[in-house]
């Protein structure tokens, strides 16, 4: 299995080193769909008469266009959740299609050459750029760290009595907000537009979908006298395995004209043995919540410009590695690893671990 840390740190390091290298497509909308190269450095850098306005150089340098930068620079909170919400997706992109011939690599051109096409992967890149974003507001919002917004403000939830006790819903009706003018609405009249927008929306639906009731008991004795109830979102990672699932469903659609107004519409693409007879449309519009794609992704088996290919990939015999390794076969290596065992609790706060060795097999694919 993989160690947990080691993951991590590796997908921490790819996020700061290869993140957004190049532009995507004109339809990109932020994040890990952004169409400027983005870097991420850290606030502390700043002089410290500089700090009032450090946001202001994260804003630029994210290179956000005209209307986005101008809200990111209103309130010094969102250039530090912006960042945030772009790290977050990035992570959990990676650790989605962690055993996938796509491992969702994002360095450089490949990630460039994914948006300008339609795959079911550029349509997970929109969906889970959107739902960080709108996470991370939220969560920003309830934590403190913005000017414009505080806990969750739903009129049927006494938040001040939560924030009282130690609650603070995460404000998600902002949230959804600030997204929407953030990200901007397109031309509807674009196929490839709508799709986009429709998985961008998806992503922030999934999160909507994911709030939950959390509720305190306060009184006497630790009774449940009063109860006091604050709205959470779920966690990060439960989105991203809802919208790694819809990935795996993802529907491809075409577009058809509706005689009555003359703009296009989406409609689902059938097999052709499957095609209605001659005569209007019967086609109808996908379930709100799927994702959906214009193009068959290709196989990323082999380096291409969407990707390096799957050799010298790490696998799991018996479990992916036919899969991953494309049927070329995989090579065995065989290593000792030293690690902390037999832990044990000594006084009040000191673990004392012995060194355990053991043999363990590594597979690879070939080349």
């Amino acid at each position: 299995m993989l160690d947990g840390h080691l993951l991590l740190g590796w997908l921490s390091f790819t996020v700061i080193v290869y993140l957004f290298n190049l532009p995507g497509p004109t339809t990109a909308y932020f994040g890990l769909t952004g169409n400027e190269p983005l870097s991420i450095l850290p606030l502390s850098s700043q002089p410290e008469e500089n700090v009032g306005r450090a946001h202001y150089k994260l804003c630029d340098r994210l290179k956000l266009e005209k209307k986005q930068r101008r809200m990111c620079r209103r309130d010094p909170g969102v250039a530090e959740t912006l960042v945030e919400a772009i790290t977050m997706s990035a992570l959990e992109c990676q650790y989605q299609f962690r055993f996938e011939r796509w491992n969702c690599t994002i360095e450089g051109r490949y990630r460039a050459n994914i948006l300008k096409r339609g795959f079911k992967e550029t349509a997970f890149l929109y969906a889970v750029s959107s739902a960080g974003l709108t996470h991370a507001m939220a969560k920003a919002c309830s934590a403190g760290r913005m000017e414009r917004c505080t806990c969750d403000e739903a009129p049927d939830l006494e938040n001040r009595k939560a924030w009282q006790w130690g609650g603070c819903g995460d404000n998600l009706k902002y949230s959804n907000k600030f997204v929407k003018d953030f990200l901007g609405k397109r031309s509807n009249k674009d196929l490839r537009a709508r799709v986009d927008m429709h998985n961008t929306n998806v992503g922030m639906k999934v999160i909507k979908a994911g709030v939950e009731t959390t509720c305190k008991c306060h009184g006497v004795s630790g009774s449940c006298t009063v109860q006091t109830c604050w709205r959470q979102l779920s966690p990060f990672h439960e989105i991203g395995k809802q919208l790694k699932q819809r990935y795996e469903t993802s529907l491809k659609v075409g577009s058809s004209t509706n005689e009555a107004t003359g703009e296009g519409e989406i409609s689902q693409t059938r097999p052709q043995q499957q095609q209605p007879p001659p005569g209007p449309s019967n086609d109808p519009i996908p379930r709100t919540m799927d994702l959906l794609h214009i193009d068959d992704s290709p196989s990323f088996c082999v380096p291409s410009k969407f990707s390096p290919g799957t050799s010298a990939r790490k696998c799991y015999k018996d479990k992916n590695c036919n899969v991953i390794c494309c049927d070329r076969g995989h090579n065995t290596q065989s290593r000792v690893v030293t690690r902390p065992c037999q832990c044990q609790v000594r006084w009040c706060c000191y673990v004392e671990c012995k060194q355990c060795t053991q043999k363990e097999e590594v597979y690879t694919c070939k080349g």
